[in-house]
């Protein structure tokens, strides 16, 4: 079984093939991109994006959109977190968080499956953990040094962030499902 994941971002390939294919689902990754509604819901960008590029690739797709909520800073960057990484980075996030004790935060991933001329499917995986006050780890990438779950980093779990991540989390869902109705 064969999936294209539509993505630029071969960090998100990794994650995904280190959670399907050992669960039999291969994954392949195409950078063909899509076009991104402006919208609030990230559930709602993964399903534009599978769509679209389900119907333009003529083929079964997997979008994956993250969204990045601080509780003190009213949910910014939220679904915009992969711009505000690009312009501000996490230095940026810690400069914003700097007075704030309040350092609650969830990451959510949404991931869209799609067949051409079909509706999209999502699945969410949701984390809450906290914004450390300083960057920790050699692993992961984007947020993953300044969001620490019990204490410890995702970029400092290793392979167990899969385990636990908002991605791991969505993956495992599509996976389950995937697996499920192809074996109906």
């Amino acid at each position: 079984m064969i999936i294209t994941f539509v993505t630029g971002n071969s960090h998100k390939v990794e994650e995904a093939v280190a959670i399907c294919v050992p669960l039999g689902i291969e994954i392949v990754q195409n950078d063909c991109g899509y076009p991104e509604l402006q919208e609030d819901d990230v559930a709602a960008v993964a399903a534009y994006g599978a769509e679209n590029a389900a119907n333009r690739l003529g083929s079964a797709v997997i979008v994956e959109d993250t969204g990045f909520y601080i509780d003190a800073l009213h949910g910014f960057p939220g679904p915009y977190a992969a711009y505000v990484q690009d312009t501000v980075g996490n230095a940026g996030i810690l400069s914003l968080m700097q007075d704030l004790g309040d350092r609650r935060a969830t990451f959510r991933s949404v991931i869209g499956y799609c067949e051409p001329g079909l509706d999209a499917v999502t699945f969410e995986g949701a984390v809450t953990g906290r914004i450390a006050y300083q960057p920790e780890g050699e692993g992961g990438f984007g947020y993953d040094p300044i969001f620490e779950i019990d204490g410890v980093t995702l970029a400092s779990m290793g392979d167990a962030k899969n385990k636990v991540s908002h991605r791991g989390k969505s993956f495992e869902k599509f996976a389950d499902w995937f697996l499920v109705r192809e074996v109906l």
